[in-house]
């Protein structure tokens, strides 16, 4: 971990801002797109860069903001890694974004986002909170190869659920699929059925596969290499040096994906899952979940 002082937290506009707090994460997920060489890494992906600044930029920028929006973290690091719970930006960050009035969509996979959970309620209900987790691995001993250092999916879930007992509306990020090691039906089913249980507003999904680029690759091949051996060779053989790694069983799977979404009344289609992240206040009340 090392600390910098960057000169701006937001990016974005038009109704809803980003904001990263860290660049790099601990979580150790073998497929992390975040590791490819385009977003220009200057340290290891391991050294978490702290924009301890952080705070004060956002205080800044919201103080000059008329027209209140959703702000948006998680999208590129987590705001849930371990250094957080000696940091406490992420915090202090949501602490600045309630005072002001404005709305919060956080993505994470970390079941730190519980210690907050009071102020997230307070947010939701003088603007509105969305948290979004990720789940692509149901089986406990696969979900701790795919990913090392975070909770598991089961304990995720239950993350899921304290929020919907708040009254606090959840999205679902179902990526990536890995071709050959979770790409089936009996866990993508399961995976569904829990997000059912919980009552999330959406689920993500823009194909059931992967993408790889550099830096991203090497890393994940090395890892197939670690914990299945011979898998990289397939790989290669199957998908080349393709940016889009789709599974075999997309069509299936999308159409599984698809129809228990539609059955349950679930937000999928990506434009309407990020209208829904985006929007300020909530216009979804009138929406029909029977499109597409």
């Amino acid at each position: 971990m090392h600390f910098t002082d960057a000169k701006g937290i937001l990016t974005g506009g038009k109704g809803r801002f980003g904001m990263n707090i860290y660049r790099g994460c601990s979580h150790g997920c073998i497929y992390c797109d975040s590791r490819s060489r385009c977003y220009q890494f200057t340290h290891p992906f391991e050294d978490v860069e702290v924009k301890r600044n952080a705070p004060e930029l956002l205080e800044q920028a919201l103080r000059s903001k008329r027209q209140k929006a959703m702000i948006g973290t998680g999208s590129m690091s987590d705001p849930y890694m371990h250094c957080e719970e000696e940091l406490g930006l992420t915090r202090k960050c949501l602490e600045i974004i309630c005072r002001y009035g404005f709305g919060a969509a956080i993505q994470t996979k970390s079941d730190r986002i519980l210690r907050d959970i009071d102020l997230l309620e307070e947010i939701n209900r003088r603007a509105k909170c969305v948290v979004q987790m990720t789940l692509t691995t149901w089986d406990k001993h696969l979900c701790g190869i795919v990913e090392p250092n975070v909770c598991d999916t089961q304990r995720r879930v239950e993350v899921l659920e304290e929020m919907r007992k708040r009254g606090i509306p959840t999205v679902v990020w179902l990526t990536p699929i890995l071709p050959f090691i979770n790409d089936t039906a009996e866990n993508v089913s399961a995976i569904l059925k829990a997000c059912e249980e919980v009552q999330v507003k959406g689920i993500i999904c823009f194909d059931m596969g992967l993408t790889l680029r550099e830096g991203d690759r090497e890393y994940y091949y090395a890892a197939l290499d670690r914990y299945f051996p011979g898998l990289k060779g397939k790989y290669i053989s199957t998908y080349g040096n393709a940016y889009e790694v789709p599974s075999q069983s997309r069509a299936a799977l999308m159409d599984l994906f698809r129809s228990f979404c539609r059955n349950h009344r679930i937000l999928y289609r990506p434009e309407d899952c990020f209208e829904y992240l985006s929007c300020l206040p909530d216009r979804f009340e009138q929406m029909s979940f029977l499109n597409g």
